[in-house]
């Protein structure tokens, strides 16, 4: 029993002695152990399958790997199953683009040029006039204010009760005569406007041109930017500089405001009319909108922007406006939507 036992120990070292390369290759990892890294990477086997791991190195004939999905556990595996190359072509790939991202100096994604157009002239449409404040889609004209430190855009409803108020910017003519003395042309309800200004010198801003909202894959809506066909073949609608828009301010009676008439040759020139304030106009870009500057501030009360049609010409359909510093808030006053940072996030793979 004890010459068996022997010869079996015996047999047992012969072959740990007659394979001394097996130690050698336990402690010095061959070239392909040079992948190793820190994060996560696919070990890629031969069938098509994966293990995913946080690395790996070669050892003899065994792939000895730190699992990724085991709580960072070392196994190993017969390194005749692993598609090495298939391994380090995906770690190189996804390796490059990472690191692409977190510098930022990975190319960016090409964007179609036409969604390019598209959105330039969609912003075209809605033009920023103040930090995170926007012009709507859906007024036509609209007023800037500040309320308590903030910038608001206050809509401008025009006030005409014949007018046709399912059309955004009416016109009905009336001619004022520059040899007769002043009269009444205009008379709006109430003494004080649903509008009102707390600053002393609001930026008006004024739709221009035939389309007025934005596109969005259906059939644009249209309206008619002066109101009726006469004017239209009088005058191209699309011209911007067609019209002059002038503030009057209006004479406060007991329950209403009067506008009266005024000498249109006068304006632009030395002798001005105390009750009527110039603009400056300018086209923002892309031709939808119309900016408008008071010449000089406005004094304590009411108010109406009138559009000058010609040196003969007003329209009757005025946008009317009070300047109160004290007044309330506007109930319809849009105000800044600030941008919400992108919050970027590690995703565990599955």
């Amino acid at each position: 029993m004890l010459q068996k036992f022997s010869i079996v120990l015996v047999t047992g070292l012969l072959v740990t002695v007659g394979n001394p390369d097996r130690i050698d290759a336990q402690q010095k990892p061959l070239a392909q152990s040079e992948a190793s890294t820190p994060h996560r990477m696919r070990l890629i086997l031969k069938d098509g399958s994966y293990q995913i791991v946080m690395s790996y190195r070669l050892v003899g004939d065994r792939v000895r790997y730190i699992s990724a999905e085991r709580g960072g556990v070392e196994e190993e595996i017969p390194a005749a199953l692993v598609d090495f190359e298939a391994t380090q072509r995906w770690e190189k790939d996804h390796t490059a683009a990472a690191e692409g991202d977190q510098q930022g100096g990975g190319k960016a994604p090409e964007i179609d040029p036409e969604l390019l157009k598209e959105e330039a002239e969609r912003a075209a449409f809605t033009p920023e006039v103040a930090p995170d404040l926007r012009l709507p889609d859906l007024d036509n004209v609209v007023a800037l204010d500040t309320y308590r430190g903030q910038s608001q855009l206050v809509p401008l409803p025009q006030s005409d009760g014949e007018l046709n108020h399912n059309t955004a910017h009416n016109i009905v003519k009336v001619a004022i005569n520059p040899l007769a003395s002043s009269h009444q042309i205009v008379q709006l309800k109430g003494e004080r406007s649903m509008v009102q200004m707390h600053v002393d010198q609001p930026v008006l801003y004024v739709r221009i041109g035939e389309a007025t909202a934005i596109r969005n894959g259906s059939t644009p809506l249209t309206v008619d930017t002066h109101g009726a066909s006469t004017a239209m073949k009088e005058r191209p609608p699309a011209d911007p500089t067609a019209s002059r828009y002038v503030i009057v301010r209006v004479n406060v009676r007991t329950g209403s405001r009067m506008i009266t008439s005024f000498k249109i040759s006068a304006l632009g020139t030395v002798k001005r009319d105390e009750a009527v304030v110039e603009t400056d106009m300018q086209i923002l870009p892309g031709g939808h909108w119309m900016k408008l500057t008071p010449r000089q501030s406005l004094l304590i009360g009411e108010y109406a922007l009138i559009e000058v049609l010609s040196d003969k010409e007003v329209n009757l359909g005025v946008w009317d406006f009070g300047v109160h510093p004290t007044a309330p808030v506007n109930r319809d006053a849009i105000l800044p939507q600030p941008k919400r940072p992108f919050a970027l996030t590690t995703r565990r793979p599955e």
